[in-house]
């Protein structure tokens, strides 16, 4: 075992009660619609891991409160599929999968907490394959249902209905620039050399499996070329983030033995906008 892991050890075990103290103390509260993004390592020895810090959450933000994550879709087609020799190319047109809510696991890269949460009982998942979001709560369909299949990360989708219903968004242990929400940013910025990408990948419609075409800003790579705004050492959310903590947004605090952060959605929305389009257009 290493250091920071037997420091974080000697902390004492991580329980559900800790937890609900350690988030109400952050500012989540009765009644919130939250997007959390979280790195279980980094909180601690966590007594029953992924499901107590749901079942924490859920304690915190009640039965009138909504839990939100981001999914993706674990085992999609790569974007470089289509340029694979044909045979191969054509292996896949045939065969692969189609994109299911129900059962397309999510992204093994954002841990362990979104699978979990869009396994729990009344857990709605939204329909597009690459940029899947899941909701458990009240608000969950609101935040859900009809995501746009273009522009994904645009207006009236998961994120840009986070914003409208007052939501806010949670880094439990995870770094600044998985603030997924920065994406919505990006693709309401009114800036110069914007990038978009065009893939496909295969859903069912009406029954049947076929291959659809998706546009959206390239939010794999970055949406904009950041490196003469921030360098190529530094990424641009996490810079985003900070210059907005420093502005006074949002609050820090350590939930179990983890560095978290709350934000206000809109509030992060409205000044990573105005940040990119004052940055990048020179």
């Amino acid at each position: 075992m290493d250091e920071l892991a037997l420091l974080k050890l000697s902390q004492g075990p991580v329980t559900r009660t800790r937890l609900v103290r350690d988030l109400s103390g952050l500012g989540l509260g009765a009644g919130d619609t939250v997007m959390f993004h979280t790195r279980l390592s980094a909180l601690g020895y966590v007594t029953g891991g992924a499901q107590t810090v749901i079942d924490a959450l859920r304690e915190v933000v009640g039965e009138q409160g909504t839990l939100m994550v981001t999914c993706g879709w674990n085992d999609a087609p790569p974007y470089e599929w289509t340029t694979w020799p044909t045979e191969w190319q054509e292996a896949i047109r045939a065969e692969h999968p189609a994109y299911d809510p129900d059962r397309s696991e999510a992204d093994h890269s954002y841990g362990r907490l979104p699978e979990a949460l869009r396994l729990e009982p009344g857990a709605v998942r939204s329909r597009h394959p690459d940029a899947s979001f899941a909701a458990l709560g009240p608000a969950a369909h609101r935040l859900m249902d009809d995501h746009p299949w273009d522009d994904p990360h645009g207006p009236d989708t998961p994120l840009a209905r986070l914003v409208e219903l007052g939501g806010k968004v949670l880094l439990l242990g995870a770094p600044l620039d998985t603030l997924t929400l920065l994406h919505h940013a990006e693709a309401l910025a009114q800036a110069p050399g914007k990038r978009f990408v065009d893939y496909e990948q295969p859903i069912t419609v009406d029954g049947r499996r076929v291959w659809r075409r998706f546009h959206d800003i390239d939010s794999s790579q970055g949406a904009f070329d950041y490196v003469p705004v921030v360098g190529d050492e530094r990424d641009a959310f996490e810079v985003v983030a900070r210059d907005f903590l420093t502005a006074g947004g949002g609050v820090r605090g350590t939930v179990g033995a983890a560095e978290s952060h709350l934000f206000d959605a809109r509030e992060l929305v409205a000044f990573a906008v105005a940040w990119l389009e004052g940055k990048l257009r020179g």
